[in-house]
């Protein structure tokens, strides 16, 4: 059976930067553990303040005072999109490349520490708040930043490579590298948009649906 192009691409791509991929997700698995850990290392004070404000914003989802699902979508896109093109432009940089891991690293902490303090506040009910309102744009967005991480690392890590290489016959051109490299983050982008869709179309009605389960 022939495989399809796109997805043979995929592939080799990513057989082709496996120890790579391994790294950037143990990176973002570190941030998501030390977000979680902040959790647990705040005062009373600051969690009760902000238990206080996140109780409000459930409420208001709830009664169904949040922003129109298109402000949302286009919000939640050019956020991420802003994120994940500096990911890209850094990649170009070079000198960029302990900032992308940096990146990285921040993302996991957010979504460690969203997660860490919703079970930590509210238990079994947290869980189910942050399974709702967290996981369905992250199940598109955590593999579309750890690809887009690995992606800029790794095409930083060919223009040191070629340009420390002395030889003129380069086994591919400049112009072939930089396309290839804006043709994954175009696909980075559609998969954004999806995530975005996710947040704004599906996520407040099943967190909706969970606060008033929760609340009875």
């Amino acid at each position: 059976m022939r495989k399809h192009p796109l997805k043979a691409m995929m592939i080799q791509h990513m057989k082709e930067r496996s120890s790579l991929y391994l790294f950037v997700f143990v990176l973002f698995l570190m941030g998501v553990i030390f977000g979680a850990v902040i959790v647990n290392s705040m005062n009373f004070t600051q969690k009760e303040d902000l238990y206080f404000y996140l109780s409000r914003f459930f409420g208001q989802v709830s009664e169904g005072k949040v922003a129109s699902s298109v402000e949302m979508l286009q919000q939640s896109f050019f956020h991420n999109l802003k994120y994940l093109g500096l990911m890209w432009v850094l990649g170009i940089s070079i000198i960029g490349l302990p900032v992308i891991l940096i990146m990285l690293f921040l993302k996991g902490i957010v979504v460690g520490f969203t997660v860490g303090f919703l079970v930590n506040q509210m238990g079994w009910q947290g869980f189910l708040l942050s399974f709702v309102s967290v996981m369905p744009q992250n199940m598109i967005l955590i593999p579309a930043f750890i690809i887009m991480g690995t992606t800029a690392i790794s095409f930083s890590l060919k223009i040191v490579k070629q340009l420390l290489n002395k030889k003129s016959n380069l086994a591919e051109s400049p112009f072939s590298m930089f396309a290839r490299y804006a043709a994954f983050f175009v696909a980075i982008a559609v998969l954004t948009a999806a995530a975005s869709g996710l947040e704004a179309y599906a996520s407040p009605v099943l967190m909706k649906n969970v606060i008033e389960i929760v609340s009875k």
